[in-house]
């Protein structure tokens, strides 16, 4: 009977331990994917319940205001989208700055902002060279899910996994896509945080192209400026 040299029986019993401890750690990572997962269909469902009752509400309330023969006036929206629809040449210093503030640096590219009087006094400065309104939240998830990026350490990562939302949002509670939506959707206290960590959203240009004035007011007959709902419209188009 020939006996293994020593080396060789080290080198089995310290590859034994590390196939233990690595099922052992590949057995405790399914286990906890698979909590996770529970957590993730539980808030799913919950933000589909609370989108919808939202919905009920909104219609309840038309519905009285009409039966009771007033006017039903919706409240402000919180959330723009606002895209880029023209080059970098001929643009003064001031909308420049703002486009640059915004994180608008290239052409058809789109970003989610919080209305407040500040953005708006800043969209007003753009309007020549941006086109905005309020998403839905259709438009919301389709651009999430289609063209979503992350930024993380200054890079530009597609995501393709909960897991890169939760190593960089997860101290705010956002571990997965559909907390993400939910946040930028309906403003939430980690918006900020949250819209940052998207990096800026590249379109392409709009099927069957702008019209003929990219720099006409969208009210009269161009692309630009404030086009309120209608702006879901176009980012079907350009998604």
């Amino acid at each position: 009977k020939v006996l293994a040299p020593e080396s060789v029986l080290k080198q089995r019993k310290t590859a034994e331990k590390f196939a233990i401890n690595r099922a052992a750690k590949s057995a405790l990572s399914k286990k906890q994917r698979a909590e996770k997962r529970q957590v993730i269909f539980k808030r799913a469902e919950q933000y589909v319940n609370e989108y919808r009752q939202q919905e009920r509400e909104e219609i309840r309330l038309r519905r009285l205001a009409k039966s009771s023969g007033n006017f039903y006036v919706p409240a402000q929206p919180k959330l723009a989208l606002v895209i880029r629809t023209k080059g970098i040449k001929k643009i003064a210093p001031k909308p420049r700055k703002v486009l640059q503030l915004m994180r608008l640096l290239q052409i058809n590219n789109a970003v989610f902002v919080r209305l407040t009087y500040a953005t708006t006094q800043m969209l007003q400065i753009i309007t020549p060279y941006a086109a905005w309104g309020t998403p839905n939240l259709k438009t919301v998830k389709e651009l999430i899910y289609k063209r979503g990026h992350a930024k993380v350490n200054k890079q530009r990562i597609p995501i393709t996994d909960n897991s890169v939302i939760e190593q960089s949002l997860g101290r705010f509670g956002i571990i997965c896509v559909e907390d993400l939506v939910h946040e930028i959707f309906t403003v939430g206290p980690n918006f900020k945080a949250a819209n940052n960590f998207l990096w800026p959203f590249k379109l392409s240009n709009p099927t069957g192209g702008w019209s003929g004035r990219k720099v006409r007011h969208f009210i009269e007959g161009g692309d630009a400026g404030n086009r309120e709902e209608f702006i879901n419209a176009l980012v079907r188009k350009m998604n």
